[in-house]
């Protein structure tokens, strides 16, 4: 699903630009990773987000994070340390494939960082930011995480003073903290029975980028009737226009980001017949036209 994702990123980044570097093409996604990640607010992951706001403490909503992570659009795995009266972030990218590293690990830092700002309505402070990133410009790392990172690094970590997880949160409302953790417990037991349908449907959503199977066609893909995926898909709470219309907003935001495509070019890598029917469904995605998004981005 992500080398699907990233191949079309990285021929977009490579036929808009002209240049075929390896180290030009990586830097380039990293900083659409960074970019992207800030489009991740609290709201986005839904229960989960609303029981970070609600945590009594910061340190309360990091711990119940990283057990929910799951629930969120990471792919990094993550880890709080203590050592001494410091506290370190590690973001684990073992585990990514090579190809697709430097989007995915600059979009799962940059989305974090977008959500203790909007926990704190300010940035936590970081005392050093190490990247197993290759060096490059700078002034969007320093932008976003303020201060100026340590590329060519072996791990991946955020230190800050440990002191700061004691910081009330000023949402605080340990009712629904513990409402909303309880919904968690229950959403995280579905996706872990059997493997989320979901997942599935989006992989096979993604290996068809541009050539979208509808309903029957990725039921006998996946071995199952029309009516069977419909009802598994309902029981998980979505279902497949749902889907599609995510793995479509995902790819129109990236592409729009990385400005290598014009709005007829990703209407029709997204299936649809006429940009006047992609505008229309962008504005409801996002409440924003494909152009007024990509001017946002620019500025």
């Amino acid at each position: 699903m992500v080398h699907n994702l990233c191949n079309a990123l990285v021929s977009t980044t490579e036929s808009s630009s002209g240049n075929t570097s390896d180290n030009k093409s990586d830097n380039t996604l990293a900083e659409l990773g960074l970019a992207m990640g800030q489009r991740y607010h609290l709201s986005s992951y839904g229960v989960w987000g609303f029981a970070l706001l609600s945590s009594p403490t910061f340190q309360q909503a990091v711990d119940l994070g990283l057990r929910y992570l799951d629930l969120t659009f990471a792919f990094l795995e993550m880890r709080l340390e203590n050592h001494d009266n410091n506290a370190i972030l590690v973001l684990d990218d073992s585990k990514i494939p090579e190809p697709v590293r430097h989007y995915l690990l600059a979009r799962d830092a940059s989305a974090l960082m977008m959500i203790q700002e909007e926990l704190f309505a300010n940035r936590i402070p970081f005392s050093s930011l190490k990247l197993r990133l290759p060096s490059q410009n700078t002034a969007p790392f320093e932008k976003i995480f303020g201060l100026t990172p340590s590329f060519d690094q072996t791990v991946n970590q955020a230190q800050f003073s440990a002191g700061l997880l004691a910081m009330p949160l000023p949402q605080a409302n340990p009712i629904t903290a513990q409402m909303c953790e309880q919904q968690c417990q229950q959403l995280l037991a579905q996706r872990y029975q059997q493997g989320s349908i979901a997942v599935k449907v989006r992989q096979q959503l993604l290996q068809h980028v541009g050539h979208f199977p509808n309903m029957e066609l990725l039921a006998e893909n996946m071995a199952i009737t029309s009516r069977t995926l419909r009802r598994q898909l309902q029981n998980e709470g979505t279902s497949y226009r749902e889907l599609l219309d995510e793995v479509r907003q995902m790819l129109a935001e990236q592409w729009l980001t990385l400005e290598g495509l014009n709005q007829e070019q990703i209407s029709e890598r997204l299936g649809y017949s006429e940009v006047s029917n992609f505008s229309h469904a962008f504005k409801r995605w996002t409440g924003k036209t494909p152009a007024q998004f990509r001017n946002n981005v620019r500025e």
